[in-house]
């Protein structure tokens, strides 16, 4: 049932992408990046809005050409989360997504071209009030870098990124967030770790081209559960071979993990052995499915045994200690009912229904009193 983190956040400045507030003392967000065709509008819509309904607080799509810059004003229409236009070279592109109602440039300044190009961009994100992401990655640093550190390195890393934001602290902008991404999990740590002692400015953290689903997800929970474990870390993006909504997934349960951030139920299940009195695999299951909807923090644990069952559902929200034919169901560290063994998945898909919106009252009644 606690939700307390040992965990000191380091001080950065706030910056808001749209409605959303990054760094300060703002909630560690989630983002993930479309791939569909930007140009597909109804698909991208609807790609959007799987990553809404998992928990994403902002979205990045891609625009590489003008006719992707149209399609973005139509999807800035049909959807309410931020988005974040990805930009790489040309000025022009991003001064019209700007216009088009982008709610964030992801551009490199150093690579915009002239200084009058640079100095046009940053004067249309201050117009429309927008920050800029620094997005430095490990396979494309700039040339002369790469000459004098012959590989990638934190260092070299951090001195693509600094180049960038001399950029803007120049031209007195300070309203961007920073990424030094890689794929190997110690260089991404490295570079995150040595940037983050140089600004205090939001950190953007991901590990980039992860890999596929499972290895992927393995990689970016220990580099960014390093990170986020010290302090560092503003907003997260977790980049895999898969889906953009189970990218929104992934970041909450390593968020949820160290008790940063609750979205949905936060699973505590037995790993199963010849003890349990039910096939646990098979409710847990059913249940991750289930309940994918709920977006209420809490906790459920499912124990298939009295062994370690007792002492795990004290520590729930909801509890469950599996016995045959009954089991028991502790609510909020207490003992509180026998339930059907044989019918767990629709009981305790019942009661998490129940505390969830339970919850949802009792956050609404907080809001109506503070108003």
């Amino acid at each position: 049932m606690s939700t307390s983190t040992p965990i000191h956040r380091r001080p950065t400045k706030k910056i808001h992408v749209g409605s959303v507030a990054i760094g300060g003392d703002a909630p560690i967000s989630v983002q993930s990046m479309t791939n569909t065709d930007t140009c597909d509008v109804a698909a991208t819509v609807a790609q959007i809005q799987r990553c809404v309904e998992a928990g994403a607080d902002m979205m990045r799509v891609s625009t590489p050409t003008m006719d992707t810059v149209k399609a973005f004003s139509e999807i800035r229409k049909q959807v309410s989360v931020p988005l974040i236009a990805d930009v790489h070279f040309d000025h022009k592109i991003a001064l019209a997504v700007a216009e088009a109602g982008a709610d964030c440039l992801r551009i490199n300044p150093g690579n915009i071209g002239s200084d009058a190009k640079v100095r046009e961009v940053v004067a249309c994100a201050r117009h429309h009030n927008i920050p800029i992401r620094i997005g430095v990655n490990a396979g494309s640093l700039e040339k002369e870098i790469q000459r004098k550190y012959t590989e990638p390195t934190g260092e070299a890393m951090l001195e693509s990124a600094m180049r960038h934001i001399d950029i803007l602290e120049r031209l007195n902008f300070d309203q961007y967030k920073v990424s030094v991404k890689a794929s190997n999990v110690f260089l991404t740590m490295d570079a995150y770790r040595l940037i983050s002692a140089q600004i205090d400015n939001p950190l953007h953290l991901g590990v980039t081209e992860a890999g596929v689903y499972r290895t992927g997800a393995v990689k970016s929970a220990i580099a960014l559960g390093g990170l986020l474990l010290d302090g560092i870390g503003d907003t997260i993006r977790i980049s895999l071979a898969a889906e953009p909504e189970e990218e929104i997934k992934i970041g909450f349960d390593i968020l949820k993990s160290l008790n940063i951030r609750s979205n949905g139920v936060n699973f505590i299940a037995c790993p199963s052995c010849s003890r349990q009195e039910f096939d646990v695999i098979k409710v847990m299951t059913a249940l991750e499915s289930r309940l994918e909807d709920i977006r209420e923090p809490m906790n459920l644990s499912v124990i298939g045994c009295k062994v370690n069952g007792p002492g795990e559902a004290k520590e729930a929200d909801i509890g469950i200690v599996g016995a045959a034919p009954k089991s028991l169901v502790y609510r909020m560290g207490d003992k509180s009912h026998l339930i059907d063994t044989n019918n767990l998945v629709d009981e305790i898909e019942d009661m998490v229904r129940a505390h969830a919106a339970e919850l949802a009252k009792s956050r609404e009644n907080e809001i109506i009193r503070v108003g």
